[in-house]
Parts: C-alpha cells; sequence; structure tokens
C-alpha cells in the first residue's frame, strides 16, 4: 500500500515536469516534525533516503516504459474509448504498472479501464497457476500433512540436545499417499513421535542419517518441517520391511549436522557484520544454510565495494579467531525483542523463542542477536574458517552474499593457493610478482594488437599505395572488391574508408573479412555518386550470397555478415553486379 501512494505522488511529480527523483528531499523535513515521536527516523534517516531515491529512479524507468506502451494503445482507441482490460493487465502483468496508475493517467484522456476485462485476465492467470499446482499433485500431499497433523499431533523435537534417538513409526506416506507398510527399495516419508533430526526452516537445511529396526534399515535423505512441528523424514528403505507401529533406532549424520551449525552461526556473524559496515538497514531477506556453505539476501540499495567485502570477512574471521562461545537462551519473545534480538526472515515465532547470541565487541555489547530455532556451534572458533565467494544483485535492492566455511572453506584456499602456485610457475615468476607481472603481457599484448591492426590495415589497403590500383571499372564507376582473411571485422570499416579515399575521382570499395568461417561485409561509397549507388542495396547483395540476411546502414556505408565465409568472392560478385545494374537503370 506504501509504495503505491509513493508511486502516485511520483507520477504526478512527473506530470509537474520533474525528470530527477525528488520524493527523496522531503526526508529531513519528515524527520525534523515527527523525529521526537519516532527516534528510529533519526536512526535511519540516511537509509531512508537512499531508498526513497532508489525506489523513485526504478519506477520512472517503468514509468516511461508502461506510459510509452498506453500510448500507443490509445491511438487506436475512438474518442472516449475505454482501454481493453486484457492491455491493462499486460501493462501490469509485463511492465508492473499498477492498474490505479493506469487508470489516473486515462482519466485526464476522459477515457476508463474495462475493469471487468482487467479482472477477468488476473483471475485466467491465478487459474493457470492453481491448475498448475494441482496438476504437480502438491495440493494432495499438502492436505495429507493436514490431516497426519490434526490425527497425530506435533513432533517433539530432540536434536537440540542429541544426535540419536529411539522412536515410533506413527505415518507412511508413499507416492502422495498413507500407506500400513513399505517394502525394500521404496521411497517414502516417514512421521514418528520424536526426533533428533533438524527439519528444514529458518534457512538450514533438513538432516540426513540413518534409522534401523528390528527388521528393516533406512537411509533418510531429507528432513522437512511441515505446518510448524510435524516432522517429515524422506528415506529409503534398503532392507527388510517397515511397518507402522516399528520402533526405530534413528542415528543423525553427525559430521553433516556439524557442518550446518557451522555455517548456520557463520550467517549470523555474517549479519552482524554486514550491519556494522554498511548500516542498520542491513535486514536479512533470505537464506540458505547447507553443510559448511552458505547463501544470504539482504537489503542494501548500492552494491558493497570489494573493501567493504574484505572488511566483512575480515571481521567475521576475527571473532572465529576469539573463539567465544555461542549461547543460547529460551525466553519470552518480548523480552527478547526488548533486549534487541532480531527476528529472521521469514520465520513465525510462538511466546516463547530460542535465542542465540555470539561475541561481544569492544565496547562489550553482544556483536550477535537472533531469534533462531536452527542449530550451532558451542564456540565461534569451531567454524574454522570463513571465506567470501561471491557477491551478487537478486533484485532491485537485495543482495546476495555465498560463502563457504570449516573444511570447505579451507578447501577453497587450497584450491586458490595451488591454481595461484600453478599460474606463477607458467609465467617463472614468485606468486607476490604475478599481478605486475599479467599487468605487463596485458600492456605488451594490447601494443601488439594495435600493431597487427595496423598492419592489417595497411595489407587490406595495397601496403599504403597510391592511385586505383587493385580497382577496375564497372561501368563509368571504379569498383575495388577485396577479400581479407583474419582482418577483424571492427577494422573493416577504416581500411575501405581509406581504399576509397585513394580513388582520385571516387568509386565504390567492397571488403569481405573471413574469421573462423563466418563473412563481415562492408561496401563504402563516395560522396559524387550520391543518388546513383546506395551502399545498402550493394550490401544486401553480397550479404544474401553468403548465407545472410539483411544488412543496413546508410547510402555511402553499409555493413553486414554470414555465415559462410567461403563463398567470399561470390559476395563480391554480387556486389558488382548490383553496381552493373544500377548504373544500367
Amino acid at each position: 500500500v506504501l509504495r503505491r501512494i509513493m508511486r502516485r505522488g511520483m507520477r504526478h511529480a512527473h506530470l509537474l515536469g520533474a525528470r530527477d527523483p525528488l520524493m527523496h528531499r522531503l526526508v529531513p523535513v519528515l524527520v525534523a516534525e515527527m523525529g521526537g515521536a519516532f527516534p528510529e527516523l533519526r536512526r535511519a534517516e540516511a537509509s531512508i533516503v537512499e531508498w526513497l531515491k532508489l525506489e523513485e529512479t526504478n519506477f520512472r524507468r517503468t514509468l516511461e516504459r508502461g506510459l510509452r506502451l498506453l500510448d500507443e494503445e490509445t491511438r487506436t482507441l475512438p474518442a472516449g474509448g475505454a482501454l481493453p482490460g486484457e492491455t491493462a493487465f499486460r501493462l501490469y502483468d509485463t511492465f508492473g504498472f499498477p492498474l490505479d496508475l493506469t487508470q489516473d493517467a486515462l482519466r485526464a484522456q476522459g477515457r476508463a479501464v474495462d475493469t471487468a476485462g482487467f479482472e477477468a485476465a488476473m483471475e485466467r492467470q491465478r487459474a493457470e497457476a492453481r491448475r498448475h499446482w494441482k496438476g504437480s499433485g502438491e495440493a494432495s500431499v499438502e492436505a495429507l500433512w493436514f490431516d497426519l497433523r490434526e490425527r497425530l499431533g506435533g513432533t517433539e523435537f530432540l536434536g537440540y540436545a542429541t544426535e540419536e534417538a529411539d522412536a515410533r513409526v506413527l505415518a507412511i506416506v508413499v507416492d502422495g499417499a498413507e500407506v500400513r507398510r513399505a517394502e525394500a527399495g521404496a521411497t517414502i516419508g516417514f512421521v514418528v513421535n520424536q526426533t533428533p533430526f533438524y527439519g528444514e526452516s529458518g534457512g538450514q537445511i533438513g538432516d540426513t542419517g540413518r534409522a534401523t529396526g528390528e527388521h528393516c534399515r533406512l537411509r533418510v535423505t531429507d528432513t522437512l518441517k511441515k505446518l510448524g512441528d510435524l516432522w517429515v523424514h524422506r528415506a529409503v528403505v534398503e532392507e527388510g520391511t517397515l511397518e507402522v507401529g516399528t520402533a526405530l533406532h534413528l542415528e543423525v549424520e553427525g559430521e553433516r549436522r556439524a557442518a550446518l551449525r557451522r555455517a548456520h552461526t557463520a550467517t549470523h556473524l555474517l549479519h552482524a557484520a554486514l550491519r556494522r559496515r554498511l548500516g542498520d538497514h542491513v535486514a536479512q531477506k533470505g537464506s540458505l544454510v547447507a553443510p559448511d556453505r552458505l547463501r544470504f539476501d539482504f537489503a542494501q540499495p548500492r552494491p558493497p565495494t570489494a573493501e567493504d567485502i574484505a572488511h566483512v570477512e575480515a571481521e567475521v574471521n576475527f571473532f572465529l579467531r576469539r573463539n567465544e562461545e555461542c549461547a543460547v537462551r529460551v525466553m519470552a519473545r518480548d523480552e527478547a525483542v526488548e533486549a534487541g534480538a532480531m527476528a529472521l526472515f521469514g520465520e513465525k515465532y510462538g511466546d516463547e523463542v530460542r535465542v542465540v547470541t555470539v561475541g561481544r565487541d569492544a565496547g562489550g555489547r553482544t556483536y550477535s542477536m537472533e531469534l533462531c530455532g536452527g542449530t550451532h556451534v558451542g564456540r565461534a572458533g569451531d567454524i574454522a574458517l570463513f571465506k567470501i565467494t561471491g557477491e551478487s544483485a537478486v533484485a532491485s535492492g537485495v543482495r546476495r552474499i555465498e560463502a563457504l566455511t570449516g573444511e570447505a572453506a579451507l578447501a577453497h584456499v587450497a584450491d586458490e593457493e595451488r591454481l595461484l602456485d600453478e599460474a606463477a610457475g607458467l609465467l617463472k615468476v614468485p606468486p607476490g610478482e604475478l599481478p605486475q607481472r599479467l599487468r605487463t603481457m596485458l600492456d605488451d599484448r594490447r601494443r601488439m594488437e594495435h600493431e597487427l591492426a595496423d598492419l592489417r590495415r595497411r595489407l587490406a589497403t595495397g601496403g599504403g599505395g597510391t592511385g586505383e590500383a587493385g580497382s577496375r571499372k564497372v561501368g563509368t564507376i571504379a569498383f575495388t572488391g577485396r577479400t581479407i582473411e583474419g582482418l577483424p571485422a571492427k577494422e573493416l570499416r577504416s581500411a575501405a574508408d581509406a581504399l576509397r579515399k585513394e580513388m582520385a575521382e571516387g568509386g565504390v570499395v567492397a571488403l569481405v573479412a573471413v574469421n573462423d568461417g563466418k563473412a563481415a561485409l562492408v561496401v563504402s561509397v563516395s560522396d559524387t555518386l550520391e543518388g546513383k549507388i546506395d551502399a545498402v542495396a550493394l550490401v544486401r547483395a553480397g550479404v544474401a550470397a553468403v548465407g545472410g540476411k539483411g544488412g543496413g546502414g546508410r547510402p555511402d556505408f553499409a555493413q553486414g555478415g554470414g555465415p559462410d565465409g567461403d563463398r567470399a568472392d561470390e559476395a563480391l560478385a554480387a556486389i558488382e553486379q548490383a553496381i552493373s545494374e544500377a548504373v544500367a537503370a
């Protein structure tokens, strides 16, 4: 709703002639007026300004694109005619142009929108989405989880204190249907009364491990948490028969769980480090916690600099070296929020919550404090190493950091060192001298490429000779046509212009460069032939001969290309024929 209100104001600013973002300039006035009642406005003033500026910049692009399409559509309508609902929906669906803005824009023209048609188009899209969802079988499976939860109650999770436990099978699901038993080889989902397996939630993926009974053995491949407290274990029955009521001994894969703990605690430290470096506007927008690997999406209007990323990585590793305790407390939600704990994106919390704290800063304040139901290391040093491997954009105002921890981070660093040593060995320099050696090599390459291009141009123009050497008459017009192997396409124009200037009385130059079996063509025509010879028509004749289509430019210069470089001579012949026909016309 807030965005719609802002966008309406932005559109009116646009109508009044504002061409640059301006709404962010109102923020200081708002803060001065309301900051006393809402102190968070003062704390976040800089980030609010940044976000508003980004929002208006992005919306202006949407607005200009949408208004162009709207203008094109209304030209074909009768005076006062309503805009078809399908068109309004296309503006909304394809360009993100809201219906109310479309209505506002048309109101000034005395037009309306066929809202019934818009709603019908919207409903068709929803129905199609529902059809695909139901067709996938997910709807019936989800209904089954509701039924099981109502009938069996929730699963007791024991995984904070232990990685193995005894349990009893309460339900077995195969291919979306509840069954009483499953034989060896079956892929199943099963529900037990209690489990040490962590079910995927809060970004942390589910545990894997083993389940054994008196007459069966299962490999647990994933664990899901449904409806808040129903744990579903995905598994393969490797031996025997599993039946409802079977007693099982459940064992979590310990090394994998340890790797998940490392990645999850590192995610908390990363979040805190980003907020310290970039500002309190940084907020989690999504995450993935996998064994010794994490992905963290966060609100940030501008790309972090390389220095920002290096600083964040160093700060996280600083806390790992200090090896401070990762403490977990259960407390009332209101008390946790009052203490400054941050909530994770997309999570729902009860009246009691787990609060995970890690480290203290130089001022003695808690470094990281978050509400979290995931599993964590006992001390920060257990993570061993934190290594950022990538930073990118995932949406407007949302950035993503990918990182490794523990053994995966150590392996990554070892691989990078090996590659560095290999590169240094190839260039016969110590690793520390690699950057300077590469800069020197790149400078040498650019110089040689320039010299080679100059040599090719001189070869293409006959070694720099003068006069009309190599040209012939087509009717009354001088024509030079050449095929040049290996001349880059970008060098063709300068070569053609040089050849044309050598023609004392003017004429036509056609060059075909063949690279990797493909042909690039240019045609240059003297000003003296304006109105008689059209370079575009000539180049299209040549392009057709080498299997291409089109070709374009101006009457005095045109270019094109085709896939069949072996027919370069045919292209020149076709151009010469086109000149002959133009002369005879």
